[in-house]
């Protein structure tokens, strides 16, 4: 799944630059490459533990 979103992503950000580099640009294809690329940066992010998770639970007790 990581790596499909990973794909995903690089896909995304890929038809964006296209788009950018065209004379007449498509700013509705360019919103949903970026909207599908943040997308996929907060689903991978989320699984990604926080550094101060252990000073957290020590809190807690």
């Amino acid at each position: 799944m990581k790596k499909l979103m990973i794909l995903i992503m690089a896909i995304a950000i890929g038809v964006a630059l296209y788009e950018q580099a065209k004379p007449e640009k498509n700013v509705y294809l360019m919103v949903i490459a970026i909207v599908v690329f943040m997308y996929g940066m907060m689903r991978l992010s989320a699984k990604t533990p926080s550094k101060n998770q252990e000073k957290e639970e020590k809190d807690v007790e």
